[in-house]
């Protein structure tokens, strides 16, 4: 294991131990109205946020949007649609890695001007599988691999939160997704008919 990856996972097990110990109306943040887990990030955070200008040659990995943990899922959506064919920006969603990984690896390395032979791509794919880092997920993120690796089925997991709203929360969101991503591209993308509709 790399000193780096040992320190992260170190970091999280403290972050951890942290937090259960605090009551629960401290574990939370307030930045703008939305609330963030403390032990994750902090209002100071998000305020030097406000002011950070990357070079145009910076090379940022923004998560796919459903990750965003501050500030509305939805505007981060319409904001990443405008720059949809900016070439030095590549859009892969969760979607179509899930249903080949191994295209998903080969787009990424062609991104990068990177060639990939077939059996490369699928050893990358293979190894980057989320059954093979739930398996490995102790060593890579400690104490919090059984949160974050905690289901990992195709198709059953894509558009899983429709499982956690009330039929009234899925027509909001349904209304929303309708009002953000029906007729743009990253809608086309996402597969917004299959996978966003409630």
């Amino acid at each position: 294991m790399t000193i780096a990856r040992k320190k992260f996972i170190e970091r999280l097990d403290q972050a951890m131990a942290t937090a259960e110990k605090m009551v629960p109306e401290d574990l939370l943040c307030s930045y703008k109205g939305v609330l963030h887990p403390v032990i994750h990030c902090s209002a100071e955070t998000f305020k030097a946020l406000e002011s950070f200008e990357a070079r145009s040659d910076d090379v940022l990995l923004v998560g796919y949007p459903k990750t965003v943990s501050w500030g509305s899922y939805f505007d981060h959506i319409i904001e990443r649609n405008k720059h949809f064919d900016d070439e030095n920006i590549m859009f892969i969603t969760y979607e179509e890695l899930k249903e080949n990984p191994n295209l998903g690896v080969k787009k990424t390395a062609e991104f990068f001007g990177f060639s990939v032979t077939d059996e490369e791509s699928q050893a990358v794919a293979d190894r980057s599988s989320f059954q093979a880092m739930k398996e490995n997920s102790h060593k890579t993120h400690g104490a919090l691999g059984n949160v974050l690796f905690r289901k990992g089925e195709f198709p059953k997991i894509v558009s899983d939160w429709k499982n956690l709203f009330t039929e009234a929360q899925n027509q909001e969101m349904e209304k929303k997704f309708e009002e953000s991503l029906a007729g743009t591209k990253l809608g086309a993308k996402m597969k917004y008919g299959v996978y966003c509709k409630a």
